[in-house]
């Protein structure tokens, strides 16, 4: 029957695998939470799948073009060109407050509309049925919402806000007083089918909340890096009114672009209109003079001067005509400086002979457009805007330098031209003085007249880029909204259901495991004490079940245990020669870890088999054995003989189980003033001695250890000690105090049972016993 003994030979009752393993096992035994919580999510899911609101993707795409280059198509040089193109700058255009409150006030965006389904609310882009505003978009200062209620023969108008319901006969607002700003109709059999029965909801609100709804709503960014394409993307319940978000932004964008290049010409028209009414004067009062001058004179037609004379003369004239001309133009544009006071547009490319002038006033226009398009999409203060007014500051004084130099050779070319002119006078002084003073009228009036021509054709050509202007962008695709709604997407739904149905779980369950300090099974005691052997997990049993097994033949589950530690407990008991009893002890850290329970099982185990067992109750200061029994605890036991010499304990021993013949308690007795005197004092020496010699085993059920020392003064006399934990109940910490008694011996061959595991973690109890063979009913024993 008895073995040798071995420590480690429990210690462990199947090969662990691992951390991860028993971690794993931890969380799967809590599969019904799981369970719940993917049910739960699923649902949540499922609801929030069926009854959210469809949304839907629309997209634009535009290329903004180079104002530089305008449509023509790239040459072989396009490659190595830099772009004068900043697509952030166009961006914020885009989503500037202007370019949107454009947008707001043609679309009116501002008035929503809503049709109210029997789930819910949805937006729509239009009523399916005639709708006029008539309030201004800019006259709305709150928000109003109005219920429109589509019945058999009339509409059913209610404020959102009140309770009073105007009735509009004949679905025909117009033939009734009313005070809602909109008009409503129905006048076709169409609208009538597709509005009957339903709800709409009209909203007004203030134009300053759409316009900002608008510019958070809408998305623009472009597409690639080295790309001059923009992509405009807007998220919403109507494709319909979307779409048309869109491409009217595109318009808006492209025709605020297109009156920014129109500009130009348009100051140059209106400049040179100006000076038409100036040369038109000039002209009228030379040709008045020149036929005074002829009348006066009586000149009808003048003698050719000599050939050379009048070949040097003509080729002189025409130095000096050039020279004037362009003194001319100098003074126009001093004065057009001098009057553009506000940082306005110069008149470009009237004729002016300097390049490095033409430039500079070329390279000023661009930069008033770029400070004027700064201006709207950032604002006066911006910091930028201030870099370009200077920069246009710095423009305007390098021109005014400019043309005074440009003036100042004019005027030395045209002393020096004047006096070559005297010396041909002189030549041909016989040309009469009144043909020199014609000339002059005419060369004053052939100015005035080449200067009129000059700037009808810059009139012209100004009118023609005005009316042929090119666009601002070009439109790569219209909106086009997605087929399906972007959201809800199932796909994604239920993934994150189930992604949450196993995660919420999982850290609840983690923060629970992690908080909790209680030991549950096997694993948690082998953590800490892993020399210790384990000899038995007991199930925990339900109240309707027997705690102890009064049939001998019973075959329950505890009752099969119980004999698995009966057989367990026999392995550890020491080999000797004699034939005596085996002394066993039961006890445990703390009260209510199950001792006294065990005890009484494991001796009615060892009963069972056949074995004369004595049951004795050595926990004097709380003893339980008696209430598992007839007997009450005042029933003389063994505090009474160890305190009175003249009592003799087999006097006292009782018979508690009935069906066990073999089995014979020894109850604690009356409590004591002084357990630990009386445990010292010898005679329970003496009885275990005795008891020995009769029993094949002595169960002891001992006081708790960590509590009081009674059990480690007499832990000398047991072969074996059972130490009780109990799943969940015994505290992980105080572990380690049963691992120093063993450390330092002060219990005798101490092996752990752990009491109250329940049937999924007690290893073998979920199928070493649903066996048919060997464990049927007690009919078929």
């Amino acid at each position: 029957m008895n073995a040798p003994q071995n420590n480690n030979a429990f210690a462990v009752l199947e090969d662990d695998k691992g951390d991860l393993k028993q971690e794993f096992r931890k969380y799967l035994r809590q599969w019904p939470w799981f369970v719940l919580a993917l049910i739960i999510t699923l649902l949540s899911a499922y609801i929030y799948i069926r009854y959210a609101p469809r949304v839907y993707e629309t997209v634009a795409k535009i290329k903004v073009l180079d104002e530089s280059d305008g449509l023509e198509l790239p040459t072989s040089a396009f490659v190595f060109k830099r772009s004068n193109i900043n697509l952030e700058n166009e961006i914020e255009i885009i989503n500037s407050y202007i370019i949107l409150e454009e947008v707001a006030k043609e679309l009116k965006l501002n008035t929503l509309f809503f049709e109210e389904g029997t789930i819910q609310t949805a937006q729509i882009a239009e009523l399916p049925f005639y709708f006029e505003q008539t309030i201004e978009p800019d006259s709305i200062l709150k928000s109003m919402s109005y219920v429109i209620d589509v019945k058999d023969k009339d509409f059913e108008v209610t404020p959102l806000n009140s309770d009073k319901t105007t009735v509009i006969p004949n679905f025909n607002s117009l033939e009734v007083d009313h005070e809602f700003p909109f008009q409503i109709k129905i006048d076709n059999t169409a609208s009538f089918k597709e509005a009957n029965g339903k709800r709409y909801i009209v909203t007004f609100r203030p134009l300053q909340n759409a316009i900002l709804g608008l510019k958070s709503s809408i998305l623009t960014q472009p597409i690639g890096d080295q790309s001059h394409l923009l992509s405009l993307t807007v998220k919403g319940e109507s494709k319909l009114l979307s779409e048309r978000i869109l491409n009217k932004l595109i318009d808006v964008f492209n025709r605020d672009g297109i009156k920014d290049r129109q500009l130009v010409s348009q100051r140059t028209l209106d400049f040179i209109g100006d000076r038409f009414v100036f040369l038109e004067r000039e002209l009228d009062s030379i040709e008045i003079e020149g036929k005074e001058f002829k009348e006066d004179n009586d000149l009808v037609d003048l003698s050719a001067d000599a050939a050379l004379g009048l070949q040097e003369r003509s080729r002189s004239d025409k130095d000096v005509f050039e020279i004037e001309s362009q003194i001319v133009i100098v003074d126009m544009l001093q004065d057009a400086i001098k009057s553009n006071l506000d940082g306005g547009l110069l008149p470009a490319n009237i004729g002016l002979g300097s390049n490095n002038t033409n430039s500079l006033i070329d390279e000023y226009n661009l930069a008033v457009l770029e400070r004027d398009k700064l201006i709207r999409s950032g604002g006066e203060n911006n910091p930028t805007v201030k870099f370009t007014e200077s920069h246009i500051d710095d423009l305007r004084s390098n021109i005014t330098k400019s043309l005074n130099s440009y003036q100042q050779q004019l005027q030395v070319s045209q002393s020096q031209l004047r006096n070559r002119n005297r010396k041909f006078i002189g030549k041909v002084s016989r040309i009469p003085e009144k043909e020199k003073l014609l000339r002059a009228i005419e060369r004053q009036q052939k100015i005035k007249e080449s200067l009129y021509l000059l700037l009808l054709q810059k009139r012209e050509e100004a009118a023609i880029n005005l009316a042929i202007t090119e666009p601002s962008i070009k439109v790569v695709d219209y909106a086009l909204s997605s087929s399906g709604p972007i959201s809800p997407k199932p796909n994604v739904a239920y993934a994150a259901a189930i992604l949450a149905g196993l995660l919420i779980p999982f850290a609840i369950l983690y923060l629970i495991f992690m908080l909790d300090t209680k030991i549950h099974g096997k694993e948690d005691i082998m953590k800490i004490n892993n020399r210790i052997p384990i000899i038995a997990e007991i199930p925990d049993i339900s109240r309707k079940e027997k705690a102890v097994f009064l049939d001998p033949n019973d075959r329950t589950v505890l009752a099969e245990s119980f004999r698995i530690l009966s057989s367990n407990v026999n392995y550890l008991l020491p080999v000797k020669d004699d034939e005596k009893g085996k002394v066993i002890y039961c006890t445990s850290t703390i009260k209510g870890e199950g001792k006294t329970f065990i005890s009484i099982n494991l001796s009615l185990a060892l009963s069972s088999m056949n074995k004369k067992v004595l049951l004795i109750g050595a926990d004097l200061r709380n003893p339980q054995i008696h209430t598992h029994t007839k007997f009450d605890k005042t029933t003389v036991g063994l505090s009474d003989y160890l305190h009175d010499g003249s009592v003799h304990w087999k006097s006292n021993l009782i018979k508690g189980f009935e069906k066990h013949e073999n089995h014979d308690i020894l109850l604690s007795g009356n409590i004591p003033p002084n357990p630990t005197s009386l445990l010292t004092n010898g005679r329970f020496k003496t009885l275990i001695d005795e008891a020995k010699e009769i029993y094949d085993y002595v169960i002891v059920d001992t006081a708790p250890t960590v509590l009081v020392t009674d059990t480690m003064l007499i832990s000398q006399l047991a072969d074996v000690t059972v130490y009780i934990s109990r799943a969940n109940f015994t505290e992980k910490n105080i572990l380690h105090f049963a691992e120093d008694l063993f450390e330092s011996g002060k219990i005798k061959n101490m092996a752990y049972v752990i009491n109250g595991v329940g049937a999924s973690r007690s290893y073998g109890y979920g199928y070493n016993y649903g066996y048919g063979y060997g464990y049927g009913s007690k009919e078929l024993a």
